[in-house]
Formats: structure tokens, C-alpha cells, sequence
């Protein structure tokens, strides 16, 4: 018994014929033959997708349908997500976030396509994308199982709104990102201008990043970067825990050295190193290794310690003394 279902789309029907084309082979192992007519109609072309038997067995139009909608189904699901799929989030960008400049526009789409897990030859990628696939693909078979026609651009519109939602997902995380990349941009700028306009107080700067991610601060004489140096700076201690991170920040603003040296920096990476070296353009240093480095992969000598935290006294915590 011959089977007929038509596919109608407004773009890439050659992509989905020749999708269609390449399973062919299965169906005719089995004895059963599938042709497909292309037409034109105004602004859709349609693909007619006959099945029918040639071979001894005679199969029964419930033997058949399953595979055959399965068979049209995948082709329809992984058209979609190979080349609508940019399409449609390009679409949800320019409807949304029509206030955004092309240039911006490109940075969230490109964000968004990370947002689904679109990078190629991660494992992640490939998770996420298979159960996009599935949705797609089972929400084709569900409309197929009652119906001998579809029309892919109207299907995508009304039946693949969860689909269309994560896309949505996608590009709002990705404006978010952007937003938050802007800021970011204008916090350094602003830390960048308070350290150009601001005298310097030492013309070097050694940082030495502890495994505890505390550090201490030395001078070009090797000597701990004094209280004078750092006048008008303190760090509260009534939140709790102190972050590291943004104390350092803040002491080496405060100072705005000619230049730094990072020492350590290998075992001890503070996250916070990309914005010293955006706020200290021409600055900044990573040391390859010295004396200092390998003193200080676990400990400086007591009596260094103790002259620091005497000269300093801002980054000893009561919890973390030296034994």
C-alpha cells in the first residue's frame, strides 16, 4: 500500500531533500521504495514522499507508517537545527533587542550559540543538542501521526514553542553577558583612570601570592610595602571572611606602582589577575621564577613574617597564623 506525505517549507528544501535522499537506502533493503517529487507553490515548495512496496513481502500500511513518519521526522528535526536554528535566533534578537547595534547584536548571538552548547566537539555540546533534536523530533512525529501534510516554517511557529523558548533563554543570557561585559569594561576604564591620575607611591612592587591566597606586598629593596604607602586603605573584617582578591586589587590601586612583579604566580593564580593587567596596561609582569618564588612555595622566614605583619598589619586573619 502506497504512502504519501508532503513537506512544504519556504528555504532550504534542497538541504531537506537530499537529508531525505540519503536514508533511501534503508527502506529499499527492506523492500519497500520511496520517491520524492519536488513542487513549487507561490512563496513554499513542496516534497511528495511516496512509500511503497516492490519487493516479495507485501507490508501493511501499520508496518509501515511508523518508520516512514520516523524517517521524515529526522530529517525534518536535524534540518531545523542545522540551518533554521541560526535563523531563528537571529530572528529573536532583532525582535527583541532591536535597541542593540550590529556589532553588539553579533556578540550575543555568538554568546547565545554558547548559551545552547554549540561548541563543536565538546560532549556537552553534543548532550544538549541530541535532546533538542528529540523534542523536534517527537513533536514531528505527534503532528505526522495525524496528518499527511506539514509546513515546516508554520510548524516551527506553533508547535515548537518550548524549542523557541530556549533559543529566547539563550539570547537573554547572552544580553546579560553582554551587559555584564560592559560594566566590567567601565569599571576598568574608571580603575584605570584613578591609577594614571594618582601619584605613585613606590616605583616597584612585588606580589606574592600565598597558597592561603593572601599576599604580601614588597618594594623594589625587597622590603614589605609600609603602612605610609597604603594610607587611606583598609579592609573591614566585619563580613567574615576576607576576599583576597579584591583586597589586592584595591592595595595595588591604592599604590599605583610604577610597576609589578607577580612572583608565584603559577601554584597561586588569583582569579583577579586579568583586571590587574587591564588596569595596569605596561605595569605589569609575570616573575618566570626566582629566589622569592621558591621561598614562598609554602613559607617566608618567621622574622619576614612578622616584620610584614608589623609594617602592614591589614592581611594576617586571626584563623591563619604561621607556624
Amino acid at each position: 500500500m502506497a504512502q504519501i506525505i508532503s513537506i512544504g517549507a519556504t528555504q532550504h528544501i534542497g538541504l531537506l531533500k537530499a537529508r531525505l535522499g540519503r536514508e533511501v537506502g534503508l527502506f529499499e533493503e527492506e523492500g519497500l521504495k520511496v520517491f520524492i517529487e519536488e513542487k513549487p507553490a507561490g512563496e513554499f515548495t513542496f516534497l511528495s514522499c511516496h512509500i511503497t512496496n516492490y519487493g516479495k513481502r507485501c507490508y501493511s500500511e501499520e508496518e509501515i507508517r511508523p518508520a516512514f513518519i520516523h524517517y521524515i521526522a529526522d530529517a525534518i528535526s536535524e534540518v531545523i537545527l542545522s540551518h533554521w536554528e541560526d535563523e531563528l535566533l537571529k530572528g529573536i534578537i532583532k525582535e527583541h533587542y532591536c535597541y542593540f547595534g550590529q556589532e553588539d547584536k553579533n556578540l550575543i548571538f555568538n554568546y547565545a550559540l554558547r548559551h545552547i552548547s554549540r561548541d563543536d566537539g565538546e560532549p556537552a555540546g553534543a548532550v544538549h543538542r541530541m535532546a533538542r533534536k528529540n523534542m523536534i523530533l517527537r513533536k514531528v512525529q505527534e503532528f505526522l501521526g495525524h496528518s499527511n501534510r506539514i509546513i515546516i516554517d508554520g510548524f516551527i511557529r506553533f508547535r515548537l514553542r518550548e524549542y523557541l523558548g530556549q533559543l529566547r533563554q539563550a539570547a537573554d543570557k547572552a544580553v546579560d553577558e553582554l551587559l555584564m561585559e560592559k560594566e566590567y569594561g567601565e569599571f576598568i576604564q574608571l580603575l584605570k583612570y584613578f591609577v594614571e591620575v594618582q601619584q605613585s607611591c613606590v616605583d616597584l612592587v612585588h606580589v606574592l601570592i600565598r597558597p592561603s591566597g593572601s599576599f604580601w606586598l614588597f618594594n623594589e629593596k625587597m622590603q614589605p610595602v609600609g603602612s605610609e604607602s597604603l594610607e587611606g586603605f583598609s579592609v573591614s573584617l566585619d563580613g567574615g571572611e576576607i576576599n583576597y582578591e579584591d583586597v589586592l586589587v584595591s592595595a595595588l590601586i591604592a599604590i599605583a606602582p610604577g610597576k609589578i612583579i607577580l612572583h608565584n604566580a603559577d601554584a597561586n593564580r588569583p582569579v583577579a589577575l586579568d583586571t590587574i593587567k587591564k588596569v595596569f596596561t605596561g605595569r605589569f609582569e609575570e616573575c618566570p621564577g626566582c629566589g622569592l618564588c621558591i621561598t614562598e612555595a609554602g613559607f617566608v622566614d618567621k622574622c619576614m613574617a612578622d616584620q610584614y605583619n608589623t609594617s602592614v598589619g591589614i592581611l594576617q586573619t586571626g584563623d591563619e597564623k604561621e607556624e
